[in-house]
C-alpha cells in the first residue's frame, strides 16, 4: 500500500537540507515540480538547486543583485528580475542554461515578479514606479501601468478574480482592474510605513505579499514601529487586508520584539500564514491563525532569512539566507 499523505505541523518544523553558496543569497523560489529551488544572489548569480542532490547550477546574465523569480506554468520556462532592471528569460531545465531574451525592463531596480493563474501574463514591478504586464511565452510588452507616487516593492495578481494588487514604499496598495487597465481604489497599510524625521528617510513598503487561496485577503510582510530608518530598527509585521471590505482587517505580530523586516509571507492551505522575518534580531518562522494577532509558532532559524516560499506538497519551505545558504525546513516528524 503506498504511504499515507503527511499531514504538515508548524510545530515540527525543522532543518531538512541546506547548501552553500559563495555569497549572501537575496531571493528563492521552487520551481512548479518541486525539485528545484531557484535562487538570486549578491555576485549576480542565479543559480539552480537541485533538491535531489544540492547539485547547483549557475545562470550568469544580470549585472545586479536579483530578487524576482517566476516562472511558467510547465516550469520549462524561468524569469528572472535584477536591480539591473533587467528581466532575462532562461531555459529552466537545461544543463547548460543560457538566456532565451534579455530586456532592459525598468529604469531602475524590478523589486517583484508575479504570472497570472493562466500562465499567460508576467508583471514586474520596481523602482521607476511602473506596474508592466508582458507576454508570459513572447516576452512581448502588453501593457504599461501607472499611477504610483513611490517605489513600487511587490506584486500579486488575485487568484480568481481579472486584477492585480501592487503595493509601494509607503504602504500604499492598489487594485488594479486588467478588464480596464484602472486603479480601481487605493488601500493604505499605513503601519507598514514611517518617515523617519531625524534622517529624512521612508521607510517601509510590502517586503513579501500574498493572497489566500480564495482571494478574501491580502496579506503584506514589512516592518513597523520604525525607530531608525537608516539602521533598519523595527518590528517585523504583516498587514492582512480584507480585499472585499478594502480595509484592514488584522495585524500580526511577535509575541517577543525582534528587531527586523517580514520578509516572506505565505498562505497554507490548511489555513494558516506562515512568515519568515529577518534582521538584526536573527531569522525566525512565525505561523499565525487567520484570527490571532500574535504567533500560535515559532521557529528561531541560524541566520537571517530573505526569501521564503513553500512547495506545492505544503511540507517543504525554502529559505534563501543572508549567509549564503539555502536552507530547506519541513513541517513534520524528523525522518
Amino acid at each position: 500500500m503506498p504511504d499515507a499523505p503527511i499531514t504538515p505541523d508548524p510545530t515540527l518544523t525543522h532543518e531538512g537540507a541546506k547548501w552553500k553558496h559563495d555569497r549572501p543569497l537575496t531571493a528563492g523560489r521552487f520551481d512548479p515540480s518541486g525539485k528545484f529551488v531557484f535562487t538570486g544572489a549578491e555576485d549576480f548569480f542565479v543559480v539552480r538547486w537541485d533538491l535531489a542532490d544540492g547539485k547547483p547550477t549557475k545562470f550568469a546574465g544580470h549585472e545586479s543583485w536579483v530578487r524576482a523569480i517566476a516562472f511558467s506554468q510547465d516550469g520549462q520556462t524561468v524569469v528572472t528580475g535584477g536591480y539591473d532592471g533587467r528581466l532575462i528569460w532562461w531555459p529552466a531545465t537545461a544543463p547548460q542554461p543560457e538566456p532565451i531574451r534579455k530586456v532592459d525592463a525598468h529604469a531602475g531596480w524590478i523589486r517583484a515578479l508575479a504570472v497570472s493563474p493562466d500562465g499567460k501574463i508576467l508583471v514586474s514591478v520596481g523602482n521607476d514606479l511602473h506596474v508592466k504586464l508582458w507576454d508570459m511565452a513572447e516576452g512581448k510588452p502588453i501593457r504599461d501601468l501607472a499611477g504610483h507616487a513611490s517605489h513600487i516593492y511587490n506584486v500579486a495578481f488575485h487568484p480568481t478574480a481579472p486584477a492585480i494588487a501592487t503595493c509601494d514604499l509607503k504602504g500604499v496598495v492598489k487594485h488594479w482592474d486588467l478588464t480596464s487597465d484602472k486603479s480601481i481604489r487605493e488601500i493604505t497599510a499605513a503601519a507598514l510605513h514611517k518617515y523617519d524625521k531625524e534622517f529624512r528617510a521612508d521607510i517601509g513598503g510590502a517586503r513579501s505579499m500574498a493572497f489566500s487561496a480564495d482571494g478574501k485577503f491580502l496579506a503584506l510582510g514589512g516592518m513597523t514601529n520604525c525607530t531608525n530608518a537608516f539602521a533598519g530598527i523595527g518590528q517585523p509585521a504583516v498587514a492582512v487586508i480584507d480585499w472585499e471590505k478594502g480595509e484592514v482587517a488584522r495585524q500580526h505580530t511577535a509575541k517577543e520584539n525582534a528587531n527586523g523586516v517580514a520578509w516572506g509571507i505565505r498562505w497554507h492551505p490548511a489555513g494558516y500564514w506562515i512568515g519568515l522575518a529577518g534582521g538584526g534580531g536573527g531569522g525566525f518562522f512565525y505561523f499565525w491563525k487567520p484570527d490571532g494577532p500574535q504567533e500560535f509558532s515559532k521557529l528561531k532559524l541560524p541566520e537571517t532569512g530573505r526569501d521564503l516560499d513553500m512547495a506545492g506538497d505544503g511540507l517543504r519551505l525554502a529559505v534563501a539566507h543572508a549567509d549564503g545558504f539555502l536552507r530547506i525546513y519541513r513541517m513534520a516528524k524528523k525522518a
